[in-house]
Order: structure tokens, then sequence, then C-alpha cells
């Protein structure tokens, strides 16, 4: 049972896996003759000549030339470079396409590499051939790779890009506290993530200084501590293409590791598909999905779709369970913090070009979220410095229309359609879009429009009663609002052109009420406040008050701990497919489920629900893994390993004293540092009579 547990949670595991498949090889012709491997091109100075040569580069029609290497979702066969991460622990992102023969530059000749080049990342992203002169952009990774430098000058120099090393200041290659001498351990895997990450940052700013900063270890205190390094040594923009599965204990690292004002920090998504991860999910980073980058004949020359190669495989998306939603962040199904922000290419059957000679042998084909973090950071350079008080994360959403809106495609299956399927305006696998210039990525806003929506507090009424409630909002150059609502109790609606909310309450419960308001530039605001709808005159209509009760309808109604709510076969369902499934990892671990609901005056509350547990544990005395159940302040009952039973058994309690108040029942299990206890909860109900 442990094992099935962890193979269906872990959700890093997936990145494991190695897809099969044959895909089409790309050349590039047109480009400059690649260097010697290795081969160190002549010293630029990073302030004079540099810009003037990478203009050029940039612009060079030969070196806008692009064939593609696949088709946007193609399965190609790919090494994934970092070891599945352990609790406690990240694993980097980086693919490499293993159909693509890998070559040393001096194998090249006249050749050029496979894949999306500088060039035409500038010319997807419409982004200017100047700026970010005198800038730092860090990379955050961990361990040590011993090539870093001379393969970033055969990158450079095979692109016509100036010459980036710790000679003329441009390159700079650190431990996590600082020392360029006492780096880490070498290792093959995080060096191709190293690679992949420093020329994304030269392609997409070739003008920018570049500061490597490596961890000790891939664990999430070591790589904090290196996020930390690299704001201290000055890098207003910190890219991290690495991350892992959420978990509780996570929300305390954002404001250790990942709370610094007038940065910009850029957090992939991941690549397991549909579902949260975390750094991506912290309050104060951009987290950047994934795209399908293809030529086009429409106006851009180029097009975009989210990328996804499976169900396991794909830009990761998701409602976090922990993190706190930040206040610039306004898309109305998830209550907590919403990845992703913004997205551009990963898809490795559209991949870039890297060249890594300690990981890899040489040029290759790269893909994963890992190649959107940097190139999403180094437009940020391109923008310029943020103000010193801003959080960057929030600047696209004041610019939406300065972005690429990505409108197709989707990462996996989810209950709401926003979370995992690209539409127009917001989505979670894409965000607002791709860069389109950098106007997005800059401090201030595009038209100069906010809007507020003032708050009108927490309201109430009674079946049967007539509500009206108007709202209030403004625009900060005046423009008409248009109104909408989710959330509103049944019976209720409001008016898109007034924001009036009016109608008659049809059924009781609490309901959490969340109210947007948008004008004809994309600007938006939003507010969220409580609407309680109890039982006229204190009379009680017979009701079920828990939504969601049979967990059918996946992960809404109920908070949760990520993974909680599920359809796995590992358990069964005591009636269709979805339960809640608290602990079973065999480690020290803590799951929660917990929904309020307002029971109406005068009547009589029946909380009932059905319980199986199984467990590993042999002890039959003592109650080393727990599920406490209560309601409000009161424990109602409490079940552990000693409680294990064959099937599922119904619990009834008795929560009339609760009338006319409104309560939270909540599933709390704890599991100790091993052999799982597995605590399943299906069809919850809580009735009136």
């Amino acid at each position: 049972m442990r094992e099935s547990r962890l193979s269906k949670r872990r959700r890093s595991l997936r990145r494991l896996l190695a897809v099969s498949f044959p895909a089409l090889a790309l050349t590039v012709a047109g480009l400059v003759a690649a260097p010697t491997a290795g081969a160190q091109p002549a010293a630029a100075h990073p302030h004079t000549t540099k810009v003037t040569q990478n203009n050029k580069a940039l612009t060079e029609p030969a070196r806008q030339t692009f064939h593609s290497t696949g088709k946007a979702g193609q399965k190609v066969p790919t090494a994934h470079l970092c070891a599945t991460a352990e609790p406690g622990h990240a694993s980097c992102f980086a693919q490499r396409r293993t159909d693509i023969k890998q070559r040393l530059a001096s194998a090249l000749a006249a050749a050029a590499p496979s894949g999306l080049s500088p060039a035409n990342l500038h010319s997807a992203y419409n982004l200017p051939t100047s700026g970010g002169s005198g800038l730092t952009v860090a990379v955050v990774d961990a361990y040590n790779d011993p090539n870093a430098e001379s393969d970033l000058a055969t990158y450079r120099s095979t692109y016509g890009l100036s010459a980036c090393t710790k000679a003329n200041g441009c390159f700079k290659q650190v431990s996590q506290t600082g020392s360029t001498t006492s780096l880490p351990t070498n290792d093959s895997g995080w060096a191709g993530e190293e690679a992949l990450d420093i020329d994304m940052v030269s392609a997409v700013c070739p003008n920018c200084n570049i500061t490597l900063v490596e961890a000790s270890s891939a664990n999430d205190s070591d790589l904090g501590i290196a996020e930390n390094e690299a704001v201290s040594l000055g890098a207003k923009f910190v890219s991290n293409s690495w991350g892992g599965d959420e978990a509780s204990s996570q929300t305390s690292e954002d404001t250790s590791y990942f709370k610094h004002p007038g940065v910009a920090i850029t957090v992939s998504s991941g690549d397991s598909a549909y579902g949260a991860e975390y750094p991506a999910t912290s309050q104060y980073v951009t987290a950047v999905g994934g795209t399908a980058l293809s030529t086009s004949s429409n106006s851009r020359g180029w097009s975009e779709s989210v990328w996804k190669t499976s169900s396991t495989e794909g830009t990761g998306s998701g409602c976090s369970a922990y993190d706190a939603k930040p206040s610039w962040q306004t898309d109305t199904g998830c209550s907590k913090r919403m990845e992703a922000d913004v997205s551009a290419v990963a898809d490795p059957a559209t991949g870039v070009a890297v060249y890594d000679t300690y990981g890899g042998s040489g040029w290759a084909v790269y893909g994963g979220t890992s190649a959107s973090a940097p190139i999403v950071a180094g437009v940020y350079a391109l923008a310029g410095t943020p103000s010193s008080s801003d959080y960057p994360a929030k600047y696209p959403y004041s610019h939406t229309s300065n972005l690429y809106d990505v409108t197709s495609g989707n990462n996996g299956s989810c209950s709401t359609s926003y979370f995992c399927t690209a539409t127009t305006g917001y989505d979670g696998p894409t965000g607002w879009g791709t860069p389109n210039g950098v106007t997005a990525f800059a401090s201030g806003s595009t038209s100069g429009n906010t809007v507020t929506v003032t708050n009108p507090g927490s309201q109430s009424t009674t079946t049967g009663g007539s509500a009206s409630l108007q709202i209030s909002a403004s625009d900060s150059a005046g423009a008409t609002l248009t109104y909408s609502a989710s959330g509103l109790p049944t019976g209720l609606s409001i008016s898109s052109s007034t924001g009036k909310i009016t109608g008659t309450a049809s059924t009781a419960g609490t309901y959490q009420v969340t109210v947007t308001a948008k004008d004809s530039t994309g600007a938006s605001g939003s507010t969220s406040f409580t609407w309680t709808v109890g039982s006229a005159s204190g009379t009680c209509t017979s009701t079920q008050l828990l939504g969601n009760a049979g967990f059918e309808s996946g992960n809404t109604t109920w908070t949760a701990s990520s993974g909680a709510i599920t359809n796995s076969t590992s358990e069964a369902a005591h009636a269709g497919s979805y339960y809640a499934w608290l602990d079973g990892y065999g480690s020290a671990h803590t799951d929660t489920l917990s929904q309020s609901v307002t029971v109406p005056s005068g009547c009589k509350a029946t909380f009932t629900f059905y319980l199986h547990i199984d467990t590993a544990e042999t002890s039959t005395s003592s109650a080393y893994d727990k599920l406490t159940v209560t309601a409000g302040s009161t424990t109602l009952a409490t079940y552990s390993n000693l409680n294990k039973a064959s099937g599922y058994a119904q619990k009834s309690f008795d929560l009339s004293s609760y009338a006319g108040s409104t309560v939270t029942v909540k599933f709390n299990g704890v599991e100790d540092s091993s052999l799982q206890t597995s605590f399943v909860v299906d069809d919850t109900a809580l009735t009136t009579s």
C-alpha cells in the first residue's frame, strides 16, 4: 500500500519517465561556423563593444533562419537530467532530446546547431536588440558545472554574441556562500540544467551580466540560501528552474528565501502536467508556464499552444493548497495562489539549442519549463530595473494587452476549466500569455488604469428573501466597467453593466462570493466576501448542507491538502469514483480536509461520513497515526491505526447545537515517520431536519 501511495502522490516521480518515440530532426542552415569546443573568443568590454556586436548578431537575416525540430506536443524521446526530488528537496526540470545527435562544436564545422537560436527567440517574442547593459541576471541551481564558463563561450561565439567571461566581468560563478573558489561537488545532471539556464539568459539578454549561484545540494534550505546570496550579490533578476511537490511546511520558506521586493524572481511551473508545484506557488515569484512554439503564416510569424506531451508530461499549473493569494492576482476560481503568471517556450519538440560538455556531449536540443523561466528572467532584465518596493510578478497583470494570449491546448483535466485549459485571457497553464516586447515586464501600467472594487462586507439573508446589493467600483481613467461574480447564493445574479446583485435566495448555506470589475483596456480589480443564507423565520427545511459531499467534483468546495481528494484506483471509493485520502505516505505527514457551513436556526443537524482505515502498522496497542474529526472547537472523534477495518463504516454525530451559526467540520490526519496508515473518507453529509 505504501509503495502505491507514493507512486500516486509524489508527482515528481513522473519526471523519471522518458518517452521513447521518434521525432523529426532539424538542420538550421546559414549561421556562422562554430568554433572549437571550449574556445575562448576575444574579450570585449561589457559596456562598449558588446551592444553593437549583439545587435548585429540578433538582426542578421542568416541568424533568423529556423527549421522545426518537431510538432507541438509531439512525443519525442528525452532524458530528464535530474533525479527525482525527495521530500525537502527539489528536482531540476531540464530535458534533453535523445533523438537528435549531440555534437561538439568542432564537429559541426559550418553547420548550425539544432534548436531555437537567440535570433529566433527575439523574433518570436518581439524583443529589442539592445537593453540590459550593466544589469545582472542570477541563475540559482544546485551543484557545480566545471565547464560552465567555457561552454557559455562556445554558445555565445557560435551565435555571434559578445564574450561573457570572468575576465571581462560579465560572468561570475559562485557557491551559495559567495565563494568563487570553493564550489560544490560536480554533478552532470545539474550541469545540463545550468548550461540551459545561462544559455537562455544569454539568448534573450546578451548584454546582461550573468551570475551563476550554485547551492551545495538540492535540498530546500541550500537552494534557499543560494537564492538569498544571488540577491545579496546585487542581482535584480533571479531565475530558478527547479521545484517539487507542495508541502504545508514550505510556506515559511516564502519569507525566508523569496520575499525580495525590487527583485524579479522567476520560477519554472514544472514539467509533470496539471498540478501545482513549489516554489512556483510562492506569492513573491513569477510562475512561468510552458508553451509549444511554432512558425506560422500569421502576422506575428509564430504561434503557441499549451505544452502537453502526455498526461504526465507538460507544463505545470494549478491552485495552491497552502500559499496565500497575492493581492494582484484576481482570478476567482482559486482562493489561494494560482500558478502560472506568464509563459514561454518549453516543449522539447520545439526546443532550444544548448551547448553542454560536462552533462552532455556538446550541442543538443533542450526543453522543459527549465527553458521558459530563464527566458522570462531575461525579458524582465530587458524591461529595466524593478521599483524597489515592488514584487515584479504583478507587472504582467497591469499589462495584459502587451502579451501574446495563448488560447489553445491543455495540460490535463480538472474540475475548474481554466486551471488546466487555455482560454482567452488568464489561464493556469500559460498565465496571461507570452512576451510581446518588454512592456508587460516593466513597472507601472501600460494604460495607467487601475480598477478598485469596494468590499461590501459580509452579507446575510434568508431563504425566500429578496436581495439587492449594489457593488461599488471605480476606474482611475473613468473607463466603463463590466461586472462578473462567482460563488453567488443560488437564485442571485449580478448585472454585468451596473454591478447590482439581485434575486431571491433559495438555498441555505454559506457562500464565498468574488466580484470582479474590468475595463476595456483589460485592467481589472476584484473583492471577496461571505454571504450567509439562513432558513426563514426559524423554520427548518430538510436539506444536505455540504458542497461536493461525495467528492465527485474533484478538488472543489473543500479546503484540502494537495492530492487529498483523488480518484486513484489504489484505494476504493465508497460510491462513485472520488474520495478523500488522508495520509498513507509511510513518513511524517499531515493532511487536512475541511468545509464551513451555516446551520439554519431551528434545525436539527446530523453530520455523517463513511470511513475506511488500512495500515501497515502491526501494533495492537499503540496509536501511531491518528485522524481527528472536529466541528468548530469540539472534537467529535479520534481514530487511529488501531481502528483498521476491511471496509467502510458510517460514522454519525449530532451537530444540532450549531443551529443558527456557521461551523467548520474538519478531518486532520497525522502520520508518524514510518509505516503508512491511510484514512479514507467518502460520502459525507450534514443533513438538517
